[in-house]
């Protein structure tokens, strides 16, 4: 039965990319900048208080209990996940929503694809964390019970319905298609799954440093919120919208955690 379980909370956050990808069948224009800002600002709430609750706590609570150092995995994990982020953002060429000029290094990715590569970019840590979190719930070596496993999934999931309609309407128009449009988004969310499954295949090496690994996943969501997301829904006007949005999306996400963990 875990394992079933185990099976949807990994899916989970691919099926919210899936489905919001699927918008661009049912819209006919573009998502409006207003509430283009207010689904970033969500995206940025419910990654920060994912990082926060199902990530650095559960990281500090394991430290402890096994009687080291309660700061230190968390810490160094935590800023290991921001540098590793930055590494990937400065070596993968990739194309942000905002902006017409591309990030990393130099290649001759078609607009399309470069916009793709941005958002497979951070949805590595998420699938990492989703991994991570449930790798601690099956060999139980964390202090993290299913429910809470499944919290984050979904809220991961409910910040990810917005995230795969935002990357796939742009793209209807430079696709040229909205069925290519939708395979585009559908394959940026491909690497959550993978990256949590790859994880999981790996906990019995990694499970010494699984305090370290949780707090990693926090640093690299972290480094996303703040390069990307927060950037991307305070540009232009009415930057107070995508302010709103990450206080619905912290508090959404922030009540899954502490409701069901």
């Amino acid at each position: 039965m875990i394992y079933a379980d185990v099976l949807y909370g990994l899916l989970l956050p691919f099926l919210g990319t899936t489905l919001g990808a699927a918008m661009v069948f049912f819209l006919r224009e573009d998502i409006k900048p207003s509430l283009q800002k207010l689904l970033l600002g969500f995206a940025s709430g419910v990654m920060i208080a994912a990082s926060v609750w199902s990530l650095l706590i559960p990281s500090i609570n394991m430290a402890t209990a096994s009687g080291g150092v309660a700061w230190v995995p968390a810490v160094t994990g935590f800023l290991a996940g921001m540098f590793a982020l930055l590494l990937l953002d400065s070596l993968v060429p990739h194309l942000h929503l905002d902006s017409s000029k591309p990030e990393g290094v130099k290649s001759n990715f078609g607009r399309s694809a470069m916009l793709v590569l941005a958002v497979t970019l951070h949805n590595i840590p998420e699938g990492m964390a989703v991994g991570v979190v449930f790798a601690g719930v099956m060999t139980q070596s964390a202090e993290l019970s299913m429910a809470a496993a499944m919290a984050l999934s979904f809220g991961i999931a409910i910040q990810n319905f917005p995230e795969g309609a935002i990357v796939s309407m742009p793209l209807k128009n430079s696709a040229r298609s909205r069925s290519r449009a939708f395979a585009y988004g559908v394959a940026s969310g491909v690497v959550e799954p993978v990256a949590a499954i790859i994880t999981i295949f790996l906990i019995d090496i990694l499970q010494p440093i699984l305090p370290f690994l949780l707090a990693f996943a926090a640093g690299a969501m972290i480094y996303v919120v703040v390069e990307e997301l927060i950037p991307e829904s305070q540009s232009g006007a009415h930057s107070n919208i995508g302010t709103i949005g990450v206080a619905i999306g912290f508090a959404v996400m922030m009540l899954l955690d502490v409701a069901l963990g």
